[in-house]
């Protein structure tokens, strides 16, 4: 069975991807090396596409590169359970970046409501309340 080889802008632009890009994942090495033509151009494996396009869907998700490069070199149940445990610990970070997220949303939640009880109250003349207590949180900070 002969190999099919195409070149980087090919690879490149069926993986939705830069040529910067797929250069720089052949020096993380998360591609295979690359023979070349008698050209110079780098030739890639078809299957290159669908690595790449792995790598992007993985990027994503979440994972790092050293996490995917770790990924790409298994295979096997201790792949399997490598990438499990990569997905729990994607979702335990998830979770705590999720309840940060609830936290700040209730702060701007309240503070919408004060410059809207501000603004009802006093029209013209009000005072951003946010910014009073922004103000005034800096000046604790300073005499610390």
């Amino acid at each position: 069975m002969t190999q099919s080889w195409r070149r980087i802008g090919e690879v490149a632009q069926r993986a939705g991807v830069s040529v910067d890009t797929i250069r720089y994942y052949e020096k993380r090495k998360l591609l295979p090396p690359s023979p070349r033509s008698e050209g110079g151009f780098r030739l890639f494996a078809v299957e290159t596409i669908e690595r790449v396009r792995f790598i992007k869907q993985a990027q994503e998700i979440g994972f790092s590169l050293d996490e995917i490069r770790a990924l790409l070199t298994g295979g096997g149940v201790g792949a399997c359970a490598q990438m499990r445990d990569l997905l729990q610990a994607k979702l335990e970070e998830i979770g705590r970046r999720m309840k940060g997220l609830r936290t700040f949303q209730r702060t701007l939640t309240r503070h919408l409501h004060a410059c809207e009880d501000e603004l009802a109250r006093r029209g013209a003349a009000a005072k951003c309340p946010v910014i009073v207590e922004i103000s005034h949180a800096t000046r604790r900070e300073v005499k610390k």
